[in-house]
């Protein structure tokens, strides 16, 4: 059978609203590609977002979701086509229908394999995401002036922080944060100095958001994350050398990561506050 033939007999590929039920099935992909998304960390991001599938015979073959932060930026983020599918054509319409739901300034992470396309679409690269795991380096309860949060608690001056390093008015997101773990704000007197947050992701827990207006803030923060995290396995997915060099040496080293991108770029304004670590590969 000719290649064309083959290619004939498939099911057409539809796309379609990615809604809470497709779920399960968005699961399989991310398993078949080597991601550790549990359904939990699905319905996070699909809940902060606008999701598109690829439906096949009724049958999930390929997802993508644009996460909006207010009017002006997004995140293109979970983008997956069946292993069976790839090079057909189909990430590129799921990519289409995420870019018209995303206004603004669109961002996404690239895989190796996804890069060509997204160059492609007009993305341009603007810098790497290493992504350091391992059991959980041990250090001692946190500093005193680092008060642990939850929801509802001071959002709206870590949510200023955020904007301040990020660009993107992510208060909604930080607040789903805070209620699926906690969030740690250092302090110097009734100023805030970073935040860090922590919940349970994938196989373990991540440490992320981190935002911080130093280098040495930023390490106050993830050591306290560390601590109140105790044993197990821990991720935190960092754009900063410098930073992964010091997750390198307690024992994190670099077991992946991602070329960031960017399209239809707006300007930034000058800030002390600068992210250290994601909240995750999709969310930024």
């Amino acid at each position: 059978m000719t290649n064309r033939t083959a290619h004939s007999l498939r099911p057409p590929v539809t796309i379609a609203a990615l809604g809470p039920e497709h779920l399960s099935g968005a699961v399989a992909l991310s398993r078949q590609a080597g991601w550790p998304h549990r359904l939990e960390d699905w319905e996070l991001v699909l809940g902060l977002s606008r999701g598109f599938g690829a439906f096949a015979n009724g049958r999930l073959v390929g997802t993508a979701l644009a996460t909006l932060y207010g009017d002006d930026v997004a995140t293109i983020n979970m983008v997956i086509v069946d292993e069976s599918l790839r090079g057909q054509g189909v990430g590129r319409r799921l990519m289409a229908a995420a870019l018209d739901a995303a206004a603004g300034e669109q961002r996404l992470i690239a895989t190796k394999d996804g890069l060509p396309l997204y160059e492609k679409l007009g993305f341009q690269a603007t810098g790497q995401i290493w992504q350091h795991q391992g059991v959980t380096p041990s250090f001692a309860p946190g500093a005193a002036d680092i008060q642990w949060l939850h929801a509802g608690s001071d959002l709206d001056r870590i949510a200023a922080c955020d904007r301040a390093a990020c660009g993107m008015d992510r208060g909604l997101l930080l607040s789903v944060l805070a209620a699926a773990g906690s969030l740690a704000v250092l302090r110097d007197g009734d100023a805030v100095l970073g935040f860090a947050g922590l919940r349970a992701f994938g196989r373990g827990e991540v440490v992320g958001p981190v935002v911080a207006a130093s280098q040495d803030a930023a390490r106050t923060l993830i050591a306290a994350a560390f601590a109140r995290k105790g044993a197990g396995l821990v991720r935190v997915d960092t754009p900063d050398p410098e930073l992964g060099a010091w997750l390198a040496s307690l024992g994190l080293p670099v077991v992946g990561g991602g070329v960031t991108m960017v399209r239809h770029a707006r300007p930034r304004r000058a800030t002390p506050f600068q992210t250290f670590a994601l909240a995750s590969q999709a969310l930024g």
